[in-house]
C-alpha cells in the first residue's frame, strides 16, 4: 500500500488527522470514553454495558466500524457526540509537536497542495493541529461538520476532489485505517498510503527528495 504508484502528475495530498499526523492513545481513550458515556446516557445503562454495546455495534458494521457510525446506529446524533468530544477531550495536556512531522509537511507544501479530511469536529481538530504545530500548513480542512456524514463515504470523497480541483490520478490520500480512510479513494483511482506510525508517515519525504 505504499506510494509507488504515485506519478509526477501528483498535485495534492489529503491527510487524515488522528492516528496519522500524530499518535496518542490517551487522546483516543478520551474520545472513546466520551462516546461510552453518551451511549450510557442514551440507553440508561451503566458505562460498562454501553461499552459492550458500542463494541458489538462496531464489529457488526461492514464499512469500517467507526465510533461515529456505531453511536448513530445506537440512536445518537453526530452533533451531540462531537459536542461532547470537544468538551471532554484535552489535546492540550496530551500532545506535543514532532519537529519531523512539521518539517515533512513544510517540505511537501512547497511542491503539493496539502489538505486535511477528518472524522473529527472543527473545534477539536483545530486544537489538535495547534498543539502539534501544523496550523496553517493545510490549504483546506474538511471535518465532520462539513457534511455530518462519517467516513467512509464515496460521495464526500468525490466532492472533496471537486472542491480541491484535482482528478483522482492527481491526488494521494494518507491515513492510518485502510477501510476508513483509503479504500474509497483507491476505488476512485487515487493513490493511497497507509501510515500507522510516524516513521511510516515520514516515508513521504521520498516525494520531495
Amino acid at each position: 500500500m505504499g506510494h509507488g504508484a504515485v506519478t509526477t502528475a501528483l498535485k495534492a495530498i489529503v491527510f487524515d488527522l488522528d492516528g496519522t499526523l500524530y499518535q496518542e492513545e490517551r487522546l483516543g481513550e478520551q474520545v472513546n470514553q466520551s462516546a461510552i458515556n453518551y451511549v450510557a446516557d442514551l440507553k440508561g445503562v451503566p458505562p460498562e454495558e454501553a461499552e459492550k454495546l458500542l463494541q458489538q455495534t462496531r464489529e457488526q458494521d461492514q464499512e469500517g466500524g467507526t465510533l461515529s457510525r456505531a453511536v448513530v446506529a445506537l440512536g445518537g446524533t453526530l452533533k451531540e457526540l462531537h459536542r461532547r468530544f470537544a468538551a471532554n477531550c484535552t489535546p492540550e495536556t496530551l500532545l506535543k509537536p514532532d519537529p519531523r512531522v512539521q518539517e515533512l509537511l513544510r517540505a511537501l507544501k512547497k511542491r503539493y497542495r496539502l489538505h486535511l479530511y477528518t472524522n473529527n469536529n472543527r473545534d477539536l481538530s483545530g486544537r489538535i493541529m495547534e498543539r502539534i504545530g501544523i496550523t496553517g500548513l493545510m490549504d483546506r480542512v474538511f471535518t465532520i461538520e462539513d457534511y455530518w456524514i462519517p467516513k467512509p463515504d464515496r460521495a464526500i470523497i468525490t466532492d472533496i476532489l471537486s472542491q480541491i480541483g484535482c482528478l483522482p490520478s492527481e491526488t494521494l490520500f494518507v491515513g492510518d485505517r485502510y477501510d476508513v480512510d483509503l479504500a474509497v479513494p483507491k476505488t476512485l483511482g487515487c493513490a493511497v498510503l497507509e501510515t500507522r506510525t510516524t516513521e511510516e508517515l515520514l516515508t513521504l519525504a521520498d516525494l520531495v527528495h
